[in-house]
């Protein structure tokens, strides 16, 4: 059986110069870090006794560039930001990890990365530093089993930013962080004036064009907004391999792409019941069935392990839809017919959920299917378009014999097959500067 690679291996491999990109930007970043001084420990540690602020500065500069252009080019629709790893909050177990670090960095005058900075250039505090840290994530992996509950559940949030917490645009948010970096910068320079004695007019003359600049691009980055659903879905890409047998010589393998609009078009983004029952059951899938409807229809009968998230609430379920599930993770969506179904599988693949395909006929085709013995369940002639086409004694929910089938009866079910697992963005660590 053959595994996808890794998505940075994969185009690792396609393309060899992306090993000395990943090493120019390792020595660019490295380089800056000790230049700034964050390989001094003496100079990190001045910025809890503010005489030294070099350590915020650079950090928030850091900061508030990239979030401009990370969210410029999202705005332009240059990059699409669901695509972006965001480290899901765990408020509670952050919070005591903050204090720990925190009191660490103060006493050892260290975080992690600029340990490694220090330690490449010979500081033996550094060393030591690098090296206690390897040894606390030890004991920690030795001893999470004995706190698991409260590290993975107190105070969990997914995956959750500034813009979705206060509910306001997200280029307002940037506005406001670059307007609170600048005063942070310009109060930093006066703790330095008061408790360093720093002489500020040796500083570069060059900063106050500098700040212009981040709050004009902030600006710009409100004006622009962030791109639509519509506008992402019609950017949506889905790349298929054909395969065409030959006679007397190797098969002939195509590499088509589709677009969103394609892909229903060409019923390629619809699976059939046989196909949908016969994912539960292959090993390198982990099929989500999420039904759609509305939740009187889904009490009156719905697939056994189906989840119920109405339409009108899918926009809820989407970063958890985003984060949490394994790579191997196949959506099928199932509204009575196909329409909403349809409906939420645009809205899915326009937030970039990956592996996301339709029933195809909906719960009314799957009782066509698993349940045409069932002679409690009363074909339904006056059901209107993507309501429920049978009638049903009692809202029995999944109690229903076709609800989950005898995989044993179903054992030799055939089936044009059309999940092909897409490869996901890889998890990038988090870590301070």
């Amino acid at each position: 059986m053959n595994f996808p690679l890794p998505s940075f291996i994969a185009v690792s491999a396609a393309n060899p110069w992306t090993y000395v990109l990943f090493g120019a930007i390792g020595f660019a970043f490295g380089f800056t870090l000790e230049m700034s001084g964050f390989g001094d420990s003496r100079k990190l540690a001045a910025q809890f006794y503010f005489t030294e602020m070099t350590v915020l500065k650079v950090m928030f500069t850091a900061i508030v560039v990239a979030m401009v252009l990370l969210f410029g080019a999202a705005g332009l629709g240059i990059l699409d930001f669901s695509q972006v790893w965001v480290n899901p909050t765990y408020l509670a177990s952050g919070i005591l990890g903050g204090l720990i670090m925190g009191v660490g960095f103060i006493i050892g005058g260290f975080c992690p990365t600029t340990s490694l900075a220090s330690a490449s250039t010979g500081k033996i505090d550094g060393m030591f530093f690098m090296l206690g840290g390897f040894v606390g994530a030890f004991l920690f992996g030795e001893t999470e089993q004995y706190f698991t509950n409260w590290y993975n559940n107190a105070g969990y949030y997914g995956r959750v930013t500034l813009d979705q917490v206060f509910g306001i645009p997200v280029g307002a948010v940037v506005v406001l962080v670059i307007l609170m970096a600048l005063f942070m910068f310009w109060g930093g320079e006066q703790l330095e004036r008061i408790f360093g004695n720093k002489d500020l007019s040796k500083e570069p003359k060059i900063r106050p064009i500098g700040a212009a600049v981040l709050v004009v691009a902030a600006l710009a980055v409100f004006f622009i907004g962030s791109p639509s659903l519509e506008q992402k879905y019609n950017k949506v890409k889905f790349t298929r391999t054909e395969t065409i047998p030959q006679e007397n010589a190797d098969p002939i393998v195509n590499t088509l792409i589709y677009s969103a609009d394609d892909m229903l078009a060409n019923r390629l983004a619809f699976v059939t019941p046989a196909e949908a029952f016969k994912t539960k059951y292959i090993q390198s899938l982990n099929p989500v069935y999420l039904d759609v409807r509305p939740e009187a229809d889904y009490n009156l009968y719905h697939i056994e392990n189906a989840v119920n998230v109405p339409l009108d609430r899918l926009a809820e379920v989407i970063p958890v839809l985003l984060t949490e599930p394994p790579a191997n993770t196949v959506f099928i969506l199932m509204s009575n017919d196909e329409a909403a179904a349809v409906q939420a599988w645009k809205t899915l693949v326009a937030s970039s959920v990956q592996n996301v395909y339709v029933l195809e006929g909906g719960v009314n085709n799957w009782i066509a299917f698993f349940g045409k013995d069932d002679k409690t369940l009363q074909a339904n002639p006056n059901a209107g378009s993507d309501q429920l086409g049978y009638t049903f004694p009692a809202a029995l929910g999944n109690r229903y014999e076709s609800c989950d089938p005898n995989p044993q009866e179903y054992e030799t079910l055939e089936f044009e097959t059309k999940i092909i697992l897409q490869l996901k963005r890889d998890k990038s660590g988090g870590g301070c500067g």
